[in-house]
């Protein structure tokens, strides 16, 4: 059984993939080339924004988008610490500082209802990462931010192809970001990332900070990196994403069976209202994390934990102060969740084998251990 199944993604699209591959080879143009554009074009429309700009990964759309606002030394960004690291590396490798707030603890989200009382004079912009393939309330976040003049980044690496009252996930917010990432809901084969806004000033400033801070050759206004997207990722990209919508419409089916086999057995992922969820990954939560993780590899099922520790427990952050215990919600995730295989192609079988194998362990300690 596979966690994702990326052998067997490529299998089924081969033909497609190298095709766009060999087309690339056969243009020789591997640095923005006309794929680039023509994904731009492609993602744009279908996120709903009026710009893409298609960048070199996950974690650069994020540095790109806070250096786009001009934030940096002096500044600070309110975001969360149950996620993976790069989030919070981007506002520390500007110069800024972290502000962490408490994580929602049925999606794993952020605690809108922290995030007012985290504002000072120094807050510039409020980061919330969309976990596990759902997207916090942008309503209410956006309405603190209009309210204290923020900007507010989605950080859509894991929810691409998620929406929120109709909006697609990278639509609604000042910038959204995702990842392609391999093992992303739509993922390349190395590394990729994508930004969208509907802030014309706003997306030119990204373009030219993706390219080294110039806004045409030889001409460079600002500081800017090499965050720009290979050809052939994009090549790979426009190729996998016809058969996009129907792997989401996989995932939630696939969701949907998980959660209704398991939700008397540990806790499942709660879906917010006007919220569809791409489970990327499927989580769920025992106290017994580490010993379900156990038997489930006994009997063959790989899992994965996402994440053991808190990014305000990593040592690179001690300098920011924040003792164990202090993001309550954040730690006790951290100890609880396992991720389960989770892709469109994973069979009726596997799933009931993974299942039976859940309530096989769970059904001696009793429901009575399931903590909420």
């Amino acid at each position: 059984m596979e966690f994702v199944a990326l052998k067997q993604q490529y299998a089924l699209y081969k033909t497609e993939i190298d095709s766009a591959i060999q087309e690339v080879l056969d243009q020789g143009c591997f640095i923005m080339g006309p794929h680039i554009k023509k994904l731009e074009r492609v993602l744009a429309e279908y996120v709903g924004t009026a710009h893409c700009i298609a960048v070199s990964s996950g974690t650069d759309s994020l540095q790109i988008a806070l250096m786009a606002l001009g934030i940096g030394p002096g500044d600070e960004v309110i975001t969360v610490s149950f996620t993976w690291i790069s989030s919070t590396e981007v506002i520390g490798l500007v110069g800024a500082t972290p502000v962490f707030v408490d994580i929602d603890h049925t999606t794993y989200n952020i605690d809108i209802s922290q995030i007012e009382q985290a504002i000072t004079s120094k807050t510039k912009a409020i980061l919330a990462v969309n976990l596990f393939g759902q997207m916090p309330d942008y309503r209410a976040i956006n309405s603190i931010a209009e309210k204290y003049g923020l900007a507010v980044i989605e950080d859509g690496a894991q929810s691409f192809g998620a929406t929120q009252h109709g909006q697609k996930s990278g639509s609604v917010s000042t910038v959204g970001s995702t990842s392609f990432f391999p093992a992303k809901s739509l993922g390349c084969y190395g590394d990729g990332g994508a930004l969208f806004t509907n802030d014309e000033v706003l997306a030119a400033k990204m373009r030219a900070i993706r390219t080294h801070g110039g806004e045409q050759r030889h001409h460079h206004p600002y500081l800017g990196m090499n965050g720009r997207m290979d050809t052939l990722q994009a090549a790979i990209l426009l190729a996998k994403f016809p058969h996009f919508p129907e792997e989401i419409a996989a995932r939630q089916r696939l969701g949907a069976f998980y959660t209704d086999q398991l939700k008397d057995y540990c806790i499942t992922p709660a879906i917010e209202s006007g919220n569809t969820h791409v489970y990327a990954p499927y989580t769920i939560r025992i106290p017994q994390r580490d010993q379900l993780a156990q038997a489930l590899k006994a009997e063959g099922i790989p899992t994965a934990v996402y994440y053991p520790k808190c990014v305000h427990e990593q040592p690179v952050f001690h300098y920011l102060n924040y003792a164990r215990g202090s993001l309550p919600v954040a730690e006790q995730a951290a100890d609880e969740v396992l991720s389960l295989p989770m892709h469109p192609w994973l069979t009726n079988a596997e799933q009931e084998q993974v299942v039976t194998a859940i309530k096989k362990f769970m059904t001696p300690l009793g429901t009575s251990n399931i903590r909420t």
